[in-house]
């Protein structure tokens, strides 16, 4: 096999690989990931959240369907997965309820809260 076309083969499998790498770390791709855990970017998806119109820590759209977090709002101690208390001031998580493009969805029950 000729060197040039030996080196070209190792390029563009070296560019397959990169491209795979990229194409699984996409944003969806990660909040996928990360939710395995009912964390994402460290920060554990339950407690006390407030509902913020600009700079959030995680943009969520509300599905009836197929959520990538099944979310149950209480009153006192939001200490499981999915459990929500939502306050006016201080959250721990702050959200902002988007349409498109969110960081996850969220799918709001009455019991049975976290990882669907």
């Amino acid at each position: 096999m000729r060197a040039w076309l030996r080196d070209e083969m190792k390029f563009w499998t070296l560019a397959a690989g990169l491209s795979f790498i990229w194409c699984c770390s996409t944003a969806q791709g990660v909040a996928a990931g990360a939710l395995l855990t009912c964390a994402l970017n460290g920060v554990n998806l339950w407690g006390e959240v407030e509902v913020v119109d600009s700079f959030p820590d995680f943009k969520v759209q509300i599905v009836d369907s197929f959520p990538d977090l099944k979310v149950q709002l209480v009153d006192s101690f939001p200490d499981a997965c999915g459990q929500w208390k939502i306050v006016s001031s201080s959250g721990k998580i702050k959200i902002q309820y988007v349409d498109s493009f969110p960081d996850f969805t969220i799918q709001f029950v009455d019991s049975f809260p976290g990882l669907p």
